[in-house]
């Protein structure tokens, strides 16, 4: 396998503000005449919409990199930088599928096949794409993976105390309805930020409208389980894996990197 290269652009400007996308792709990729473009996919970092960075995804992109996805982690806005709400950050999300899907000739990436994935608020700003402003077609995920996300904004899950009011609004386990991508939700079952209750209520929600939705409880793991680490984390790499299958299961097909 070639070398990963890391490119930035700047996917919105908001005032003084330019947001970053980091993009990645394997350097024996590059398109060339009549190759088939790759599957994108993008990652949201976690941090309750306050604090984070999209270095957290940086190992999980240059893995996709590496099987021959073009792997984007997105910069959002968030409170403590930005000053800003979580609708700020959702509005944001949107903002960076659209952008793939407007730019993916650019980077030799298929717009049919556009992932959102996250962890946390991450993952939560993941599945507002998919399951809220329905009408916004271009900013809709093909399939999601989240990583102990954040389904339920009232007082039954987390950040209610930070949207002002609209806890049911910003809630995608009040929204679920028929025609929703394909979804892998990885949680711990003991999370005590995001409640393991909230992952299973969403399935179970997703499932009873018709929607593909998988749930894979990771047994005494808390908050963060799955984030890299330098001296190792197998359940970043079982995670990893469990990507990997769901997506070969939903059809979205791996495969042009060099083995």
């Amino acid at each position: 396998m070639g070398a990963i290269i890391r490119t930035e652009y700047a996917y919105r400007t908001i005032g003084n503000i330019d947001l970053i996308m980091h993009c990645f792709h394997c350097d024996d990729r590059r398109q060339q005449a009549g190759s088939p473009p790759s599957p994108a996919i993008v990652f949201f970092f976690g941090g309750g919409w306050v604090k984070g960075t999209p270095k957290q995804f940086f190992p999980h992109a240059e893995h996709f990199a590496g099987k021959g996805f073009i792997a984007c982690c997105a910069e959002y806005r968030i409170q403590r930088k930005h000053g800003t709400t979580p609708f700020d950050s959702m509005e944001d999300a949107r903002s960076a599928i659209r952008w793939i899907r407007q730019n993916s000739a650019l980077m030799g990436a298929d717009p049919a096949r556009v992932i959102a994935a996250g962890g946390s608020a991450g993952g939560h700003l993941a599945a507002c794409a998919a399951i809220l402003n329905r009408d916004d077609k271009q900013a809709i995920p093909d399939a999601l993976l989240l990583f102990n996300p954040v389904v339920d904004t009232t007082e039954r899950g987390y950040g209610a105390h930070l949207m002002n009011g609209r806890e049911r609004e910003a809630s995608p386990a009040h929204h679920v309805a028929e025609g929703l991508p394909p979804t892998l939700i990885m949680h711990g079952t003991a999370d005590r930020t995001v409640p393991f209750e909230n992952a299973q209520r969403f399935a179970n929600l997703m499932q009873q409208h018709g929607n593909i939705c998988k749930l894979v409880a990771y047994e005494g793991q808390t908050h963060g389980f799955f984030n890299y680490r330098p001296e190792g984390n197998p359940y970043y790499d079982a995670t990893l894996q469990q990507c990997e299958r769901f997506l070969q299961d939903i059809g979205i097909a791996f495969g042009h990197a060099s083995p």
